[in-house]
């Protein structure tokens, strides 16, 4: 079976992007990565995507975004997603809150890695959230990206125990190790449905 075509989307240091290129790597991944795309040029995550001779794009966003800006930075997107054959789109620290119209272009085609074991705790902060509410788990989830925030089809979740004296940091910490181990699994599973 031909490996499915994977763009990531990113905004940041990439560690979840780089766990994606690790498994897309190995022989016998379901997927190879067809471009490293991002919101920020100077986004560092790029600049290691760059060293490795991946694939990059990046378009600045205007912020605060108008209606208008982000209809323009979500075409160049667009165009550069579908210029290097994507079939699915990846985010992986992305940002930016994709418009009801992108979302529809690529409906069930965007997967997202979220710190939290939704539907708790959509959106930011999510360790501080879970720790405050005094939960004695958090973790993270692989959904579906629809125009809801954080509301698609969870495909997988992964379970983080919150220590005694656990900070915001820690747990973060110990989530991000979970996401690297969760994302690329569920990602190989999802587009080989």
């Amino acid at each position: 079976m031909a490996k499915r075509r994977v763009a990531i989307l990113l905004s940041g240091r990439g560690s979840n992007m780089q766990a994606l290129v690790a498994a897309a790597q190995a022989d016998a991944a379901a997927f190879e990565i067809a471009l490293i795309a991002s919101d920020k040029p100077d986004a560092p995550g790029i600049a290691w995507a760059a060293d490795q001779g991946l694939p990059t794009f990046t378009h600045a966003a205007a912020r605060p975004a108008t209606a208008t800006s982000r209809a323009e930075h979500e075409a160049a997107i667009d165009a550069a997603l579908r210029n290097a054959g994507t079939e699915f789109v990846a985010l992986a620290g992305y940002m930016r809150i994709l418009s009801g119209d992108f979302v529809a272009r690529w409906a069930g085609q965007i997967v997202n890695i979220h710190p939290s074991l939704l539907p708790k705790y959509k959106g930011l902060n999510t360790h501080a959230r879970a720790i405050d509410a005094g939960d004695k788990v958090a973790g993270c989830s692989v959904h579906v990206v629809t125009e809801a925030l954080d509301a698609g089809e969870v495909i997988g979740r992964a379970v983080v125990p919150i220590l005694p004296g656990d900070t915001a940091e820690a747990l973060a910490t110990r989530v991000l190790a979970a996401e690297h181990r969760l994302y690329p699994r569920l990602l190989s599973e999802y587009v080989r449905r």
